[in-house]
């Protein structure tokens, strides 16, 4: 394998070339929204069904939370095992294969008895959730041109927001009816959508030309170490991935309760406020990828971390209805709107030996970070309040500053490596 350091990255050049974007490319982006956008459903509905499932399995709270935790860190082994077969066999290929692990082990939660049983289930789907967003991200970054590549990451990052906006407005209409056992059921879904991906998309050329000369899977690992600036470059992908899950999970898997604990909101109620929210998020995902394409990934950032940081504390303070409807809007677009910009980065960072690798490696640790959001929201917020847990979240946004103006470089417009 060619040399999988930073400086085979560096060797292209910077010239940011305008081309059509042909089918290939539109399916890879709709297929891997598609299962992008069944995570997001499957772990909002979670968020909502916890008070459900606590009660019908009397689970203490720090159990209902954990579940959300061995979801996450399940996705940390999917996304080691999930992105080394990627860069060795073929994105479309190893998605498909996640995206069916995921979808059978979220409907047998539906036939969970206790809590063990119930984690269990909800970790190994984890594994295939890991799979996912780094497969995408690459299979994407690698189909569009350069000049539209932030923009396309981006809009797989609207999958999510699809996916938990439509849990947000069915559960309240869904759970009444069918339970929190129905709701896994419908996890089975994705399943099919697997089969469609598989049929209808194709590898990009890149990395067909890369497999050609394709060496051993581990060495997909070694490259994100290959040498002192890349080991640098990894650890910032290490906390930038971990400040953004941890910031969004300790945020929403937690809100749906705020609202109805602190406000007496019901769950119809909780749902359109976090609806708004999540709109907030897509917005700022829209925009994030047009502005990074225009004005490089480094601005577009550095105006969305310190957006996050004042706006999370503003969020805290806030009491009135309209106010938080507003607020959890604004809160939202510069939370999660990052989300995608993360795929165009680190394609641009590392090579097609380890481009799939790099993404889920760094995204799941960051979720596995971030699996401990929603229970250290849960302990501040118990000892606390929930405002000061969420203000809290305002240093981790002031650390992502510093590691990305200190680490980070600017690649816009690359040709992949």
């Amino acid at each position: 394998m060619q040399d999988a350091g930073l400086a085979a990255a560096e060797a292209q050049p910077l010239s940011i070339r305008t081309t059509d974007v042909g089918t290939d490319a539109r399916r890879a982006l709709w297929g891997s929204a598609l299962g992008y956008a069944m995570d997001g459903f499957d772990l909002l509905i979670l968020g909502f069904m916890l008070t459900a499932i606590s009660k019908d399995l009397h689970l203490t709270q720090p159990q209902a939370a954990s579940l959300v935790t061995a979801t996450l860190v399940g996705a940390v082994l999917g996304g080691f095992i999930f992105g080394l077969l990627s860069d060795r066999l073929g994105r479309v290929r190893v998605l498909t294969w996640s995206i069916v692990l995921f979808a059978v082990f979220t409907g047998l939660c539906a036939l969970a008895q206790g809590y063990w049983d119930l984690m269990i289930y909800r970790a190994i789907a984890g594994v295939g959730l890991g799979g996912e967003f780094g497969i995408g991200m690459a299979l994407v970054a690698e189909a569009w041109p350069s000049d539209k590549r932030a923009r396309a990451t981006s809009y797989v990052g609207l999958g999510w927001q699809f996916g938990v906006l439509c849990a947000a407005l069915v559960t309240p209409i869904l759970l009444p009816l069918i339970g929190w056992r129905g709701m896994f059921a419908i996890g089975l879904f994705p399943a099919l959508a697997a089969y469609v991906i598989r049929r209808r998309l194709h590898e990009p050329d890149i990395f067909l030309a890369h497999r050609a000369t394709a060496t051993d899977a581990i060495a997909s690992l070694r490259a994100l170490v290959a040498d002192r600036e890349t080991t640098k470059i990894s650890l910032a992908m290490v906390i930038l991935c971990s400040v953004q899950n941890f910031g969004y999970y300790g945020i929403m898997i937690w809100l749906p309760n705020y609202l109805s604990t602190r406000f007496g909101y019901g769950l119809t109620q909780s749902a359109v406020w976090t609806s708004v929210t999540i709109a907030g998020m897509a917005l700022g995902i829209f925009l994030f990828g047009h502005a990074a394409d225009r004005f490089g990934r480094r601005p577009a950032f550095l105006v969305y971390m310190l957006g996050a940081a004042i706006m999370v504390l503003v969020y805290s303070q806030l009491t009135a209805a309209m106010a938080l409807l507003v607020g959890g809007a604004v809160m939202g677009f510069f939370v999660n709107g990052m989300l995608g910009g993360y795929g165009a980065l680190m394609s641009e960072l590392y090579p097609t030996a380890a481009r799939a690798t790099a993404q889920n490696v760094f995204f799941n640790i960051g979720r596995a970070v971030a699996g401990f959001g929603p229970l250290v929201v849960g302990l501040i917020s118990a000892s606390y309040g929930f405002p000061t847990a969420i203000a809290a979240l305002a240093l981790l946004y002031l650390l992502d500053v510093v590691v990305l103006l200190a680490l980070v470089p600017e690649r816009r417009g690359a040709e992949l490596a």
